[in-house]
C-alpha cells in the first residue's frame, strides 16, 4: 500500500489512537480473504486488531477497500463501523475534513465513498444535506441514488399539490441523472402519466439495432475461451456449423426500455450455448467515450476489432452501467462485437441470455450516433430459420 499522511483534527482527535504498528499487516491479511472460507481465520484475527483502532484509522481503512474483493470489503466496513460507534459513544470526534477529502476523490471505491458520506452525515447532518445535491452526476451509483431521490420526492410533493408543471420538471431532471433501475421505472412511469413521451433507449444511448448469430457451443463453459468464426472475421453473409443447427446472422431491433437484447427470442430458450451480436456506431466526431454494459451471462466485448474486456461469470445479476469500458470513438464508423455465453444451469432464474449496451460520456450522458435509427415501438425481433435465413 502507498504511504498515506493522516492529520488529526481538534483536541479530541489528538487523543485518538494512532495507526498501530501492525496496521498494514492486518489490512493485508483481511485483503487475502476469499470465497469458501479462504483466509477467514487470519482475517478474523486481523479484524479484531483493526476494530480496536482509533478515529485516525478510519480513512486508511476506507482506502484499503480500493480494489478489495467483496469478502475483504465487508471485513473492512465492519471495522470502520465498530470504530465509529465506539468513538462517538465515547464523545470523541471523527476526522470530518479527512473524510470529506476522501469522499471528494472519485477514484476511491464507491462503497467506501458511500460509507465516508454516511459517517460525515452522522456527525454533521447539515453537511450531509449540503453535499447530497453534488452527487447527482457522481460516478458512484450508491451516492447518486440518494441525490436523485430528493428530486423524485420533490416531484411527488408537486404532484400532491396538483402542480403538474413543477412535477414534470422535477421528474425530467431526475430522469437525467437516474441510474438505479427502480428509480428510472418510477420516473418514466410518472412522466408518461403526465402525458410526456419518454424514449429511454435514446435518452440513455442504448444501442437497439443489432445483427445476432447463434448458437455455438458452451457445454462445460468451453465457449468463453473458444474463438468462434465471428471473433476472427465478421462476415454478415456467412453461415457456420452451429451447436444444434446452422448458425447465421439475423436482424434484431429491441424495443426494450433498457435496450436489452435477448438471444432467446431469435434462437430459442437454449442452454450451454454461445452467441454474438454485432453493430456499427457512426460517430459525429472523434472523442473519448464509454461503453456501459449490463449482462448476467459470460461476455466479451470488442471495439473496432480490439478486445476490451470480458467476464466468465453467470447469473450474478445485471444492472444498468454494470461494466464501464473506456474507448476512443473515431469519427465515422465504429464497430462493436459482443460475445454472450449461456451456461447449462436449468433453474428458472437462469433462463436469461441477454445483454444491454449503451454509449455515453464519463458522466453517463448519452452519445448518439449521427444516423441513429428510431427506437422500435413494438416486437421487431427476427426469428432465425435454419432453412430460409430470416423471416
Amino acid at each position: 500500500m502507498k504511504p498515506i499522511r493522516y492529520l488529526l483534527l481538534g483536541t479530541a482527535l489528538a487523543a485518538a489512537l494512532p495507526v498501530h504498528a501492525d496496521f498494514k499487516a492486518d489490512v493485508a491479511a483481511v485483503r487475502q480473504v476469499g470465497g469458501e472460507g479462504k483466509g477467514n481465520v487470519q482475517a478474523a484475527a486481523a479484524w479484531q486488531s483493526l476494530a480496536k483502532g482509533g478515529a485516525a484509522t478510519l480513512v486508511p481503512l476506507l482506502a484499503a477497500m480500493d480494489d478489495a474483493n467483496d469478502f475483504a470489503a465487508n471485513y473492512l466496513r465492519s471495522a470502520v463501523d465498530a470504530i465509529a460507534d465506539r468513538e462517538l459513544a465515547a464523545g470523541r470526534k471523527l476526522p470530518q475534513a479527512e473524510l470529506e477529502k476522501f469522499l471528494a476523490d472519485t477514484k476511491h471505491n464507491p462503497r467506501a465513498r458511500r460509507l465516508a458520506y454516511e459517517l460525515i452525515a452522522r456527525v454533521s447532518p447539515a453537511t450531509g444535506e449540503k453535499l447530497l445535491p453534488t452527487f447527482l452526476n457522481d460516478p458512484s451509483v450508491e451516492l447518486r441514488r440518494d441525490a436523485v431521490q430528493r428530486l423524485i420526492d420533490a416531484a411527488d410533493k408537486a404532484l400532491a399539490a396538483q402542480d403538474k408543471a413543477a412535477a414534470t420538471k422535477e421528474f425530467s431532471n431526475a430522469l437525467t441523472y437516474a441510474r438505479d433501475e427502480a428509480q428510472i421505472k418510477k420516473v418514466a412511469g410518472e412522466l408518461r402519466k403526465l402525458g410526456q413521451e419518454v424514449d429511454l433507449p435514446r435518452h440513455f444511448g442504448f444501442l437497439t439495432h443489432w445483427k445476432l448469430i447463434g448458437s455455438f457451443d458452451n457445454a462445460k463453459l468451453v465457449g468463453f475461451d473458444t474463438a468462434y468464426p465471428p471473433e476472427k472475421t465478421v462476415d454478415l453473409a456467412a453461415t457456420y456449423p452451429g451447436k444444434l443447427e446452422t448458425a447465421r446472422w439475423v436482424d434484431v431491433a429491441t424495443p426494450n426500455d433498457y435496450g436489452m437484447v435477448d438471444f432467446n427470442k431469435p434462437f430459442g430458450d437454449l442452454k450451454g450455448v454461445t452467441g454474438y451480436a454485432f453493430t456499427e456506431f457512426n460517430a459525429a466526431t472523434a472523442r473519448p467515450a464509454e461503453l456501459r454494459l449490463g449482462c448476467k451471462n459470460g461476455w466479451k466485448v470488442w471495439f473496432n476489432g480490439k478486445l476490451l474486456f470480458g467476464r466468465d461469470e453467470y447469473h450474478r445479476g445485471a444492472r444498468i452501467d454494470q461494466y464501464r469500458l473506456p474507448v476512443e470513438l473515431k469519427a465515422g464508423k465504429n464497430t462493436l462485437l459482443v460475445k454472450v455465453c449461456q451456461n447449462e444451469d436449468v433453474k428458472d432464474w437462469t433462463k436469461e441470455w441477454e445483454f444491454q449496451l449503451r454509449v455515453c460520456d464519463a458522466t453517463g450522458t448519452a452519445i448518439l450516433a449521427k444516423d441513429r435509427p428510431a427506437t422500435p415501438k413494438g416486437p421487431t425481433t427476427a426469428k432465425a430459420d435454419s432453412k430460409k435465413g430470416t423471416k
